[in-house]
Formats: C-alpha cells, sequence, structure tokens
C-alpha cells in the first residue's frame, strides 16, 4: 500500500516572532485620547457627544466612570446612526469603530471602519494604523499561546487579529498552519489562500506567498483533490519556477490523472537539473517520484464486472474466462509497466542526490528500496553495503542488506544479515533527527534492547561528515545497560561547518 508524503507545512512554531511594533511618532494608544490624523469632524451634536464620551472613557483613572462613558458614548452614537439621519455622516462611523476597540469588539470595529473609509477615503491612513495598532496585541496573543501550545487560544486570537486588519498575510498563515495541524485540511486551504493573495501585493512578503501556495497545493494533492492540487503547483511554480521538488509533485499529479507522458517528461527534466538543484532538494524529488505509484489495480473488480457483461451478452464459459482474463492481465501489465518506469526514476533521482552527498543515509536507504523494486541485481548489494557502513546497528538496514543478497542469489550472506537483524543485533539504533546547520550539527535517535534478555552498556562514537566523507567532527554518546526491551534517547551536538551526513560505530 502506498503511503503518502505528508504534509510539509513551512510555517513552524520555532520561526514565529512577535509583530512589530508600529513607530513611536505614528502609534495610537487606548490609554490617553488620540485625535484623528485626518479631517473628521463629528457635524452633529449626537457625533460630538460620542466623540467627548469616549474621550472621556479612555483619559478617567475610575473603571465605573469608564464604564458608563463607554454605555453613553454607544447610546449617542447608535442613536445618530438609527434615527439621527447620520448613517451618511463618516465621523459617525469612526468614533463607534473607535468604541468598538475600547470594548475589544474586533469585528465591529472592522465593519465600522469600513463604512468610515467608504465615506471618508481620506482617512483610509488613519483607519490603517488603528486597525494595525490593535492587530499588533491580538496578534502576539495568539502567539504566546501557540508557544505555549494552547492552539485553541490560539486561534481564537488569530481569527479576531485578522477581523480587524487584512493588510498582512502573516496572521492568515499562522491560522491555516493551526487550522492543519487541527485536521480542518479545507479551512487550512481557504486561509492559506489569503495569506497567498494579501502576500501578492508587496514584494517583501514573497517568502509568504511562498509559504501558503505550496503548502496549499500539498493540502490539496494529500486529499487528491487533483485539478486544485495541479492549478495549486502552477501558481506556486511562476513565483518559484525552478523548484524541483514542486516540479515533481506536479508531475505526480499528471501522472494520477492519467498524464503519465507529460508526467515523465518533467520527472526526467528535474533530475536532469541535479547537480545544480542540490542534494537535499533530488532527495526529496526521489520520494516524491517514489509515492506517485499509485495502489495496484482492483483486478477482482474489473475481473467481476467483465464476468456480469458478459453473462449477459450469452457468451459461453471459456470465452467468458478468455476475455475477462486477458482484461485483467491487461490491467496489471499496464500497471507494472508504469511503476517500473516510475520506480526506475525514482531511483535517478535518489541517485542524482548521492552524487554529491554520497553518505546521506536516508538517502541510500530510498535508493536501496528503489533498486528492490526495479531488481537491479547489478547495484543493490553495493549500495546496501555502504547504508550498512552508515548505520551498522539499523535492523531495517541489516534486513536490507540481507534482501539485497536475497536477490542475487546468495543464500549464505541472506541468513547471516538476517540472523543478525533478528537476534544477534545487540542493540537497533534509530536515528529521529540530523540537523546540519551552519556552523553546529546535531543528531537524536533512540537505542533499542530488541532481546529478551538484560543487555551490556557500550559507546556509539558518532562522526560528522562532509560531502567528500570526511569526518569533520567526532562524538561518543554512553549507551547504559537497558533491560529486555528497554530503550535510550540520546542527542549529540557539535560544532562543525559544512556537515551533511553521519555515521558512527560502536566502541
Amino acid at each position: 500500500m502506498r503511503k503518502f508524503r505528508s504534509v510539509v507545512i513551512a510555517v513552524l512554531v520555532a520561526a514565529v516572532a512577535l509583530a512589530p511594533q508600529a513607530r513611536a511618532q505614528q502609534q495610537p494608544s487606548t490609554n490617553k485620547w488620540a485625535a484623528p490624523k485626518c479631517d473628521i469632524k463629528p457635524g452633529h451634536f449626537l457625533v460630538n457627544s460620542g466623540l467627548l464620551y469616549l474621550k472621556s472613557a479612555t483619559e478617567t483613572r475610575f473603571e465605573d466612570q469608564k464604564q458608563k462613558d463607554l454605555t453613553a458614548a454607544r447610546g449617542v452614537l447608535m442613536q445618530a446612526l438609527s434615527t439621527g439621519g447620520q448613517e451618511k455622516n463618516p465621523a459617525a462611523w469612526y468614533y463607534l469603530a473607535r468604541y468598538y476597540i475600547l470594548i475589544q469588539d474586533l469585528t465591529g470595529a472592522d465593519s465600522a471602519f469600513r463604512r468610515a473609509e467608504t465615506l471618508k477615503p481620506d482617512c483610509a491612513d488613519d483607519i490603517g494604523l488603528w486597525r494595525r495598532y490593535v492587530w499588533i496585541g491580538v496578534f502576539n496573543s495568539g502567539i504566546g499561546a501557540w508557544q505555549a501550545s494552547n492552539t485553541d487560544s490560539a486561534m481564537a486570537s488569530f481569527r479576531r487579529a485578522n477581523a480587524i486588519y487584512q493588510a498582512e498575510p502573516t496572521g492568515f498563515k499562522y491560522l491555516a498552519s493551526l487550522l492543519y495541524q487541527a485536521g480542518q485540511l479545507d479551512s487550512a486551504v481557504v486561509y492559506f489562500r489569503r495569506a497567498a493573495d494579501i502576500a501578492a501585493k508587496d514584494e517583501k512578503w514573497k517568502q509568504d506567498r511562498r509559504d501558503a501556495l505550496f503548502n496549499m497545493a500539498r493540502i490539496e494533492h494529500s486529499q487528491k483533490h487533483w485539478a486544485e492540487a495541479q492549478a495549486a503547483y502552477k501558481e506556486y511554480l511562476t513565483v518559484v519556477p525552478n523548484d524541483p521538488e514542486a516540479q515533481a509533485s506536479l508531475a505526480s499529479v499528471l501522472s494520477q490523472t492519467g498524464q503519465r507522458d507529460s508526467a515523465f517528461a518533467m520527472y526526467r527534466r528535474v533530475i536532469a537539473q541535479g547537480d545544480s538543484a542540490g542534494a537535499m532538494p533530488m532527495f526529496r524529488v526521489g520520494v516524491e517520484i517514489f509515492q506517485a505509484v499509485s495502489d495496484e489495480p482492483d483486478t477482482g473488480k474489473a475481473g467481476g464486472d467483465c464476468r456480469t457483461q458478459a453473462r449477459a451478452n450469452r457468451l459461453t464459459p471459456v470465452r467468458i474466462k478468455a476475455r475477462c482474463d486477458s482484461v485483467t492481465r491487461g490491467m496489471m501489465r499496464e500497471y507494472e509497466t508504469t511503476a517500473g518506469v516510475t520506480y526506475r526514476l525514482a531511483a535517478e533521482a535518489f541517485e542524482a542526490g548521492l552524487k554529491i552527498n554520497p553518505y546521506y543515509r536516508d538517502g541510500l536507504y530510498n535508493l536501496m528500496n528503489a533498486y528492490l523494486q526495479v531488481n537491479d541485481s547489478i547495484h543493490v548489494v553495493p549500495v546496501a553495503q555502504r547504508l550498512v557502513s552508515v548505520d551498522p546497528m539499523n535492523r531495517m538496514s541489516l534486513r536490507l542488506l540481507a534482501f539485497a543478497h536475497q536477490r542475487v542469489g546468495r543464500v549464505d550472506s541472506t541468513l547471516h544479515y538476517l540472523r543478525m537483524a533478528d537476534s544477534t543485533l545487540l542493540a537497533d539504533v534509530t536515528l529521529s533527527e540530523f540537523d546540519p546547520q551552519d556552523s553546529t550539527a546535531r543528531v537524536k535517535g533512540l537505542v533499542t534492547n530488541m532481546r529478551t534478555t538484560a543487555g551490556q552498556p557500550f559507546k556509539l562514537v558518532f562522526e560528522f561528515l562532509n560531502a567528500r566523507g570526511e569526518a569533520l567532527a567526532k562524538q561518543s554518546t554512553d549507551v547504559p545497560a537497558l533491560p529486555a526491551q528497554g530503550t535510550h534517547v540520546f542527542e549529540i551536538t557539535v560544532a562543525a561547518k559544512g556537515v551533511v551526513a553521519w555515521r558512527y560505530h560502536k566502541e
């Protein structure tokens, strides 16, 4: 069964930053009265009364007086708009919006500001300043809640922030990310769409637009919304035209919709860019191509439908069998041909990545699986041996080496590595994270005693490698004596530049 790749969300909690404050000389305040920065006059005694009540509510030190003033302000402003004939007076709507800000009703403030700006376009800058000032506080509350893992509160804050200010994409992008994490995929797409559209208005938000479009495409892809995914990838590629992973993803969508010739042509173009694209993009492209292979066709249903139709046409049993067997065999031949070409292209992508970074464990592991799928008996053993040379205590790596020997008919070697993986291995080492940065590199992993008896303590020595396989740094970690089925978590960080891979050995 094919497992679809998880959506890659580009917005991570660790990357979240507080919103920048407005410039000091322009920043409005709710602690003292701030006069409008545009020529907007009350023009009516009820509107002027509303202004005075709001000013008093802002400046008083007493909470009960503030509430009385706010109630009075709302009363006279609503009277002005309902029975006072001031529904066309922009000041009435402007001060009503200021009232809503003071009571933290941002939806009401948004609506009132919209009416005011429509009636008095000259006040757009002042209204925009108020919108962003209020947005900053609510947005940062959402950031704080997100960082504290209070996702419901974070989403509520981002919704409120987005209600008052829609001129920047960040709030919509963050809300979309949280909705995705909550499994609300359709809503996540809607908000990524909003973020992308806003970001398209200014070059400074180009990265936000990239993130939003890519994530939107991945979500549609994961839900098998082929037309929507194709459109989203194409739009993303107008912004980032040479992104190999996005091109491979678009090709996968084309393959799923029967456009296989176009898909294969696009895969080949992407693989040809290997040297310029870099190792990691090519590894991701390989995964994308590998996972583009669809599930095997349901020949049982197709054969059953064929037999039902043949019986209705009164064919003899012999003719029914001949016709329907031909149908199912043809389906499998077509599937196997397409799958074979796809797996071979995936192998080529992994090969292109390993040409640049020959010791990257996941690239070797994935290339091994691709070779097994296409029955590549020439290359399968050498690649499996390279895999085990960097990851010698991982059960799956050892089993892949066993399968490689089995594929070329080496029975003794097959049994040797199967026994090592299943019974004689001291412990199973699994790396959960490899994080190379500009001047540091980190690995995290888990050691598991797979045996039914307690193990012995030992030391793991990790080497952090450059693309030529040279050790730039070395550090060990002590693994204690583990009880049967016991586990030990480890983490190693080293200071080194240019790390692209790792290997380890037991000391």
